[in-house]
């Protein structure tokens, strides 16, 4: 759902989305803020999902079996706990608190995203983000890559009271060195308590994400954790920690995508039928399997044509 009447006139905000909350089992949540039916995508951001905070008992954790994607690049990050990536390229990658996965599907490729059976052996805890990026329409059908990039190669410009970590791309005049194919930013900005920083109106769809505390937008209002504030082109605001906990707020966001794209299950592409292309693929085993891995998650009973966005 969205809070768009409360919002004054002059409001530096075109929409605030308010993720509701999905249990997948074991009480594990994941709170999906994109796309949603006010907010389709912000740049080439089509998909952002945080997932617990979750604490697994002794034996128990993350089992997202083999799935595919096409035409976009998914992107991990976490703030607690480990996820082991395994993929059809080889790729076997523990990702920790602070690095990066960067998947690029492009033309095909199977992942799993699973706990450790080493950290299965003790209570474990898991949170962070997930998201998925479009590709450009000259590189969606490129070769697929994975990327990992530990948080000591990072970029972080601070300052008084002021942390910003610059995932991907390029902001506070800091680029990150994980490797993209479009313009676009993702920054893990953490406030502490009475703390604020101006976010310019570097690109023209911008965005940020509570991830922990409350966040004071001044005549804009104050929000709380969960909520994506979407942001009016050209429109510089100043963020600042509401309360005694600080915030931490995940900035994201880039140029407008080069046409609409089509979404369906994991697939995204600016052509519907290759994505219906892209199912039968599946349906029939036709993607690289994943090394080592013999499960996999069958294609869902999906009514209806791709969704277009925007």
């Amino acid at each position: 759902m969205s809070v768009e009447s409360d919002l004054p006139p002059d409001s530096a905000l075109e929409v605030v989305v308010v993720p509701r909350t999905h249990d997948l089992g074991d009480h594990f949540e994941v709170r999906r803020a994109l796309p949603s039916r006010q907010k389709r995508m912000v740049g080439p951001f089509v998909f952002l999902d945080q997932m617990g905070p979750h604490i697994f008992s002794p034996g128990h954790g993350l089992d997202v079996r083999p799935h595919p994607h096409i035409g976009l690049a998914t992107v991990t990050y976490l703030f607690s706990g480990e996820i082991l990536h395994r993929d059809s390229l080889g790729s076997v990658q523990a990702i920790s608190p602070g690095d990066v996965n960067w998947m690029t599907a492009g033309s095909g490729i199977v992942h799993s995203e699973r706990t450790a059976p080493a950290v299965r052996q003790h209570e474990s805890s898991l949170s962070g983000l997930q998201c998925w990026v479009a590709l450009p329409r000259a590189q969606e059908e490129c070769a697929p890559d994975f990327q990992h990039t530990g948080v000591a190669e990072l970029p972080v410009e601070a300052a008084e009271g002021v942390s910003a970590r610059i995932i991907a791309g390029s902001f506070f005049g800091r680029r990150s060195p994980v490797p993209t194919l479009s313009d676009l930013f993702y920054v893990d900005l953490q406030l502490q308590p009475g703390a604020r920083i101006e976010v310019p109106a570097d690109y023209a769809e911008q965005a940020a994400y509570v991830v922990a505390g409350r966040l004071d937008l001044g005549r804009d209002g104050v929000f709380d954790a969960g909520q994506l504030l979407v942001f009016k082109p050209g429109k510089r605001v100043v963020l600042a920690a509401a309360g005694h906990a600080g915030a931490r707020v995940m900035l994201l966001g880039g140029e407008p995508m080069d046409g609409p794209r089509y979404l369906t299950w994991n697939f995204v592409s600016s052509s519907a039928e290759r994505i219906e292309q892209a199912k039968q693929e599946w349906r029939e085993q036709r993607f690289p399997a994943v090394p080592g891995e013999t499960e996999f998650i069958p294609l869902p009973d999906l009514p209806g044509k791709p969704v277009r966005y925007p």
